[in-house]
């Protein structure tokens, strides 16, 4: 491909009541670096001016989740962000639905998903949704008593059903990928999501499952606690498509047909983190990292990892990085191997605009991932700007877990 392809993130616009309306400048990096591109800002003669319209903060978070659930309002608090410690779940009415979903291929969790079904049904008499590869399991379609249940179910197919309207809140069974991919559902508002602990990790599962009933009880009657988790905004800006290329259906840049280079850019909300690497290649990355329009460094190395605080303490801090409590409003900017020593993660906040772009002299292509998923390639000429909102995906479970350990997801 022709042409350049850069990374952006923005956040929201911004306007504060002491400049009445005027812009926020820029701010500028105190110190620079001219042998090495690395922390160091380009020249002023080299980019253009850059005059903040944006405030550093993140915007305020969203206080509904789904169709009928919101956070219940402390009348005595100040400020707009509520104590961690105070926030708690509502519901405009009463919860009808809810989306169960079940780690694949798991023999293990085929009885709790039969049990948890049935007390929802049955008991509850909710409306149950379940993703249709889940019943498609042999050990689950050849159960011919609780093919009764099924018969209940609502069922959808990723990518093709739109259920973001139909499902009041979310009971995850399995580990860290089933809430991602809990989340990877909803790129709008998200539903209150309960993570029972079936899986290999549980960071953000805590719950026990051997107290489910009581646990729902308590979830549909409003009396839960909830801690709110932030996720980045990323946009996906294809700027000169090959006459070639064609997507296939899991939105991976194959080669290309009859795309216009105009056409509507990707968007994604992103729980954990945005990795840009190597990919298959043997040769080091080299990806411009752009802050407020201002070169900070180019990252040479395996590749560089944008995270929320909750993705912090995933890859981020397995590639040496700090732990951000989740309600710390900062993106983590961490590389991945690099080869230069000077650069080392960097805690930004919220509501910076990111710049990810593949430099000029890079020798080979990069590839950005999506909490894991919706891998495709990057090259010369395809433009990715993320931008981080403080957009919600709550965790209705967090009551039991000490202040202390929040820190831990």
């Amino acid at each position: 491909m022709d042409g350049d392809e850069k990374v952006v993130v923005e956040a929201a616009s911004f306007c504060c009541s002491t400049c009445e309306g005027g812009e926020v400048t820029g701010y500028s990096l105190v110190r620079q670096n001219k042998k090495s591109h690395s922390l160091s800002t380009s020249s002023t003669s080299n980019s253009p001016e850059y005059r903040r319209t944006q405030s550093l903060h993140g915007p305020s978070p969203v206080t509904t989740f789904g169709p009928k659930a919101c956070m219940l309002q402390n009348p005595h608090a100040v400020m707009h962000i509520q104590d961690p410690a105070s926030q708690r779940l509502t519901w405009n009415k009463p919860p009808k639905s809810v989306l169960v979903i079940k780690k694949i291929r798991d023999a293990s969790l085929h009885e709790p998903f039969k049990e948890l079904c049935i007390f929802l049904t049955e008991v509850k008499n909710m409306v149950v949704y379940v993703e249709q590869k889940v019943l498609e399991d042999p050990a689950i379609s050849a159960d011919e008593k609780f093919e009764a249940i099924t018969k209940r179910f609502c069922t959808f197919r990723e990518d093709l059903d739109d259920i973001s309207n139909q499902v009041d809140f979310i009971i995850c069974l399995g580990g860290d990928g089933t809430l991602l991919y809990a989340s990877s559902l909803f790129q709008e508002s998200v539903p209150p999501v309960m993570a029972f602990h079936l899986g290999s990790l549980g960071f953000l599962t805590p719950l026990k499952f051997d107290t489910y009933q009581s646990q729902v009880t308590q979830i549909i009657e409003g009396n839960a606690a909830i801690v709110l988790r932030s996720r980045l905004k990323v946009m996906v800006l294809k700027e000169n498509w090959d006459k070639k290329a064609r997507m296939d259906e899991k939105d991976i840049i194959l080669s290309n047909g009859d795309v216009d280079s105009g056409q509507k850019p990707l968007q994604y909300q992103v729980l954990n983190e945005v990795v840009v690497d190597r990919g298959p290649s043997s040769y080091l990355s080299n990806v411009d990292l752009f802050l407020d329009g201002h070169l900070i460094t180019t990252v040479q190395g395996d590749g560089v990892i944008v995270s929320t605080p909750t993705g912090s303490t995933a890859y981020a801090v397995a590639a040496g990085a700090s732990m951000i409590h989740p309600n710390v409003p900062a993106i983590m900017i961490t590389p991945i191997c690099p080869h230069s020593l000077s650069f080392r993660p960097i805690v930004v906040p919220a509501g910076v605009e990111l710049k990810v772009m593949l430099s000029q002299d890079a020798r080979n292509t990069a590839w950005v991932s999506f909490d894991g998923r919706k891998r495709q390639e990057i090259c010369h000429g395809d433009r990715r700007p993320m931008s981080c909102t403080l957009h919600r995906v709550t965790a209705s479970s967090c009551l039991i877990l000490p202040l202390s350990c929040l820190i831990y997801r």
